[in-house]
């Protein structure tokens, strides 16, 4: 059976585990506060969830989902993660974070960071366009005519392979968009962040969900390339 291990159990971490559990894996919460921290929401899970410190999380993993906040990428562990494949979740938010001078500049994305910082694991960003309580709710079955489609991005094709399955089984479809250096396309503040997945008419923070198809996302990543070449 395949485990996923997370570095990080916020919003994003605990919903992509509940996902996880009910398409069959394994989970390996992590935070970091300690395992001991993380009682109510494995209890909440079940039997096929344990609570591990990140290092172990990580040494667990067949996928790992890294999703800290990105200030503190360079406290995920490197040596477990070698050779594996690393999902990325994070967002850049300055007043968070911190600044940080290559994204603020634009001369890199916040997956290459994780990427260079992981030089031996195989990073694709996903996740990070989705509002979290979107993410727990559109899931569909293959053939659902509802069934949403998730962007990914990576350096590496197995490991976009893996990801793409991965979504399969916790009801998304797929939708490459290239390299990590193209993430930015669907980072914040772009066309493709949040809102293809958001009923029109409605408003933050009581937005409904709508089933985003693949062409959609591509219309709101084209838009986002062009906004950023005027």
């Amino acid at each position: 059976m395949t485990t996923i291990g997370f570095v990080g159990s916020g919003n994003i971490g605990s919903t992509v585990a509940r996902l996880a559990m009910a398409a069959g894996y394994d989970v390996v919460l992590s935070n970091s506060r300690g395992p001991e921290t993380l009682t109510d929401l494995v209890d909440s899970l079940g039997p096929r969830a344990r609570a591990a410190t990140a290092a172990d999380a990580a040494e667990a993993a067949d996928i790992a989902v890294v999703t800290v906040p990105l200030g503190n990428y360079r406290q995920v562990p490197v040596k477990p993660l070698r050779g594996k494949v690393v999902i990325d979740t994070n967002n850049y938010y300055p007043d968070r974070d911190g600044n940080i001078a290559e994204l603020d500049a634009e001369t890199t994305t916040t997956s290459e960071l994780l990427q260079a910082h992981l030089a031996e694991s195989r990073v694709v960003k996903c996740f990070n366009n989705i509002y979290v309580d979107h993410l727990a709710a559109l899931p569909r079955p293959v053939g659902d005519p509802e069934r949403s489609t998730l962007p990914i991005a990576g350096d590496d094709d197995g490991a976009k392979q893996a990801v793409g399955h991965f979504l399969d089984a916790i009801g998304y479809d797929t939708l490459d968009v290239g390299p990590l250096a193209e993430g930015w396309r669907y980072q914040r503040d772009t066309t493709a962040y949040v809102m293809p997945y958001v009923e029109p008419g409605t408003t933050y923070p009581d937005w409904s969900a709508r089933p985003a198809k693949a062409q959609a996302l591509r219309t709101a990543l084209d838009e986002a390339r062009r906004y950023r070449d005027m």
